[in-house]
């Protein structure tokens, strides 16, 4: 009883206590999702100024992009960067005040649909009412289509916006005499120079020792060129699923059993049905049989002798019609072929046509309205004609739609086999000069008449069944567990270790960026990536990925925060750059006199001599471009020299032989001009970098976008 009345007592203490437990344990749950509080949502891909773009609208725009050509993750990142240009750039016009007010949009309606039938009276003039109807009857009939006329208006305004902001900013760009002035000194200003030039590649890169201490230090004294976004380091091996040597004698026994043909039992029929064989089959079959059992469709034509390759050349003169030669190797597939025919052929051919097109033939214009019956006709009657009398060939080209040839008198010269249609192809090549017919294809019909025919060669019709060389069922399943066994193996042993004791070379793969999607060796792997950079992973992880290959096993090797790039990454252009700064240090120490012809002779070079250096262009005939080099030059007295210069491509010692000043000019100009030339051009080319840099562009793709 005396405790109870101690709680009692004690109740408004108790109370407190729970409330401040459940406050931090709110509060834990709170910070430990990085979505909560102070994070932006995952529906927002990024802010831009303040403004948020949503995931909804984004994903809207990334779906109506068509681009079969390019990947998901380029899409987005195209549509990102529109993104972010228009809200950059609606921010200056906020800021200006800028807008497009109506009758701006009237003329700039009226300047792009100008030409635009739809929008034309009768006297073929532009019609504003006409405009105006259609956008009615758009927002009457079709809200979509009237959706999509808004955005395009939005899209004419947001143009000339940019036209008339990027206007203004070149409006008041402008040089002054001072500027002309200054770029006629860089330019007139010349200097006459002996010097002589110790090459960094004189020291060998082996007697030069960089540190980590050395790069760390290099790193952080350039740390504008070596800040870096987050990164991931991996490291992977490959299992590739490749047709193994018993998978490639399976498919020629397959091979060989189509050429014999077989004999099976039918449970239906309670009979053995005999199926004919590849060497057996007639030459109207063969093109059948190719279709059902190759993996490359039967080609209906002949081959040059002069076209084929490989053994299958070599063998072909001791074939009969009828012959099958095969199983043999082509590449990646096995294949057998079968002579179908043989006869000789031109390998070119001169015609002439005249086409006449028919409804729903691929040369029909749009006033095409003869039926395929009419163009028959047509086609026959000109034949006819023709036939009685060949000079009227010409004078009848008015019927044929093929304007190209009919500015050749209907001539079609020198072409191959494989070049026409294939009807026509077959008619010119397979008659004789002098010929004529009427041939149809899929442009129409065609009055034909062979003018000539050169080279005959050996041609060849072939069946193929072609079979791919790929791994069998079996093999999948081998490579499948060779991959999941190095993952679970893995888990007790050193990646690299055990992928050396299974002889599997390890493929390192640096500085993976949370916003990439390849991975080099193996392709666009987007899941890839997304797993490396989840947040639970952990340095040392691995997982199994399939491939269009087979699998890769991928471990995370290193986690790199955004900042200054680690010693490791960062090694590769720093250690050159400290070489060189190590090499200018030896070189310079050594340089213990001020004549050229010393130093020459103690470093084992030569002096060297430019005339007429410039400021403008700083270039030394022999070493060139070294702009530090050319600069101390133009400190110095006419007759003095240097000291030891560290230049881009070695240590120099320079003398100025003689200066010559630029002559004065009264006015400057048009060199003020050239320099109000060269900003404007910078405006079109570096406007927009930078108002992107100056604006506050929170990027949060990699939390929302998949």
């Amino acid at each position: 009883m005396a405790i109870l009345n101690k709680i009692r007592q004690k109740t408004v203490v108790l109370i407190l206590v729970i409330a401040l437990a459940l406050f931090a344990f709110v509060l834990s749950s709170l910070f430990d999702n990085q979505n909560a509080l102070f994070s932006k949502s995952p529906n927002v891909v990024a802010t831009i100024n303040g403004k948020d773009i949503s995931r909804q609208e984004f994903m809207a725009r990334v779906e109506a992009q068509q681009n079969p050509n390019a990947t998901t993750t380029q899409i987005m990142n195209q549509v990102y960067e529109a993104e972010v240009r228009q809200a950059v750039m609606e921010t200056q016009f906020e800021k200006l005040g800028l807008n497009v007010g109506r009758q701006q949009m009237r003329d700039l309606l009226r300047a792009n649909l100008q030409s635009s039938p739809q929008f034309l009276n009768e006297e073929g003039v532009y019609d504003e009412a006409k405009l105006n109807a259609y956008i009615a009857n758009l927002k009457e009939t079709s809200p979509e289509a009237y959706a999509q006329w808004i955005a395009y208006e939005d899209n004419v305004s947001a143009g000339a916006l940019q036209q008339t902001y990027f206007n203004l900013v070149k409006a008041g760009t402008t040089a002054t005499l001072a500027e002309g002035a200054l770029e006629h000194k860089l330019e007139g200003d010349k200097v006459d120079v002996k010097f002589v030039q110790v090459p960094y590649t004189s020291i060998a890169d082996s007697t030069i020792e960089v540190s980590k201490s050395d790069i760390k230090s290099y790193v952080q004294k350039h740390s504008k060129e070596y800040e870096v976004e987050a990164s991931r380091n991996l490291q992977y091996v490959k299992f590739d699923e490749v047709a193994s040597l018993e998978d490639e004698n399976l498919i020629q026994d397959e091979l060989i059993s189509l050429i014999k043909g077989s004999v099976s039992y039918n449970a239906e029929t309670k009979k053995n049905d005999t199926i004919v064989g590849f060497a057996d089959m007639s030459e109207a079959k063969a093109g059948v049989f190719v279709n059902e059992n190759s993996d490359v469709k039967f080609n209906d034509a002949y081959v040059l002798e002069s076209s084929i390759v490989g053994t299958l050349k070599d063998s072909l003169s001791k074939l009969k019609v009828g012959d099958v030669y095969g199983p043999y190797k082509d590449g990646k597939a096995f294949k057998i072929t079968k002579l179908v025919a043989q006869t000789k052929l031109p390998d070119s051919v001169k015609a002439r046509h005249i086409l006449i097109p028919f409804v729903g033939s691929r040369a029909a214009a749009p006033e095409t309205v003869q039926t395929e019956v009419e163009a028959k006709k047509t086609a026959d009657s000109l034949l006819a004609v023709i036939k009685t009398d060949r000079s009227k060939f010409v004078d009848l080209l008015d019927f044929s739609i093929d304007k190209v040839s009919n500015e050749a008198e209907g001539v079609l010269d020198w072409y191959t086999y494989n070049t026409m249609t294939p009807e026509f192809r077959d008619y010119t090549f397979e008659n004789k000069k002098g010929d004529l017919a009427v041939v149809k294809t899929d442009f129409g019909f065609h009055v034909v008449e062979i003018l000539d025919q050169k080279n005959e060669l050996n041609a060849y019709k072939l069946a193929t069944v072609v079979r791919n060389i790929e791994p069998s069922v079996e093999t999948e399943d081998k490579v499948f567990r060779e991959a999941s066994n190095f993952v679970v193996n893995t888990e007790d042993k050193e990646f690299q270790a055990y992928a050396k004791e299974n002889n599997l070379p390890v493929f390192p793969v640096t500085s993976v960026r949370v916003l990439d999607e390849n991975i080099p060796g193996v392709g666009n792997q987007r899941e890839i990536v997304r797993w490396a950079f989840e947040k639970t992973r952990s340095v040392g992880d691995i997982k199994r990925f399939p491939v269009s290959s087979g699998y890769v096993v991928v471990q995370v090797t290193a986690k790199n925060d955004a900042g200054l790039m680690n010693v490791e990454d960062a090694s590769i252009t720093a250690i050159p750059a400290i070489r060189k700064e190590k090499k200018a240090e030896l070189i310079k120490n050594r340089a213990n006199t001020s004549s050229l012809e010393a130093f020459a002779s103690s470093e084992g070079q030569s002096v060297k001599t430019a005339s007429a250096v410039n400021m403008k262009n700083p270039t030394l005939a022999g070493a060139g471009k070294e702009p530090l080099v050319v600069g101390t030059a133009f400190g110095l007295k006419e007759g003095a020299t240097s000291k030891a210069i560290a230049g881009d491509k070695g240590v120099y010692m320079i003398q100025v032989t003689k200066k010559t000043p630029a002559v004065k000019l009264d006015n400057y100009q048009s060199y003020a001009n050239q320099v109000g030339e060269q900003k404007l051009n910078a405006v079109n080319t570096r406007l927009l970098s930078a108002l992107k840099d100056a604006a506050e562009i929170e990027d949060n793709r990699a939390n929302t976008i998949q």
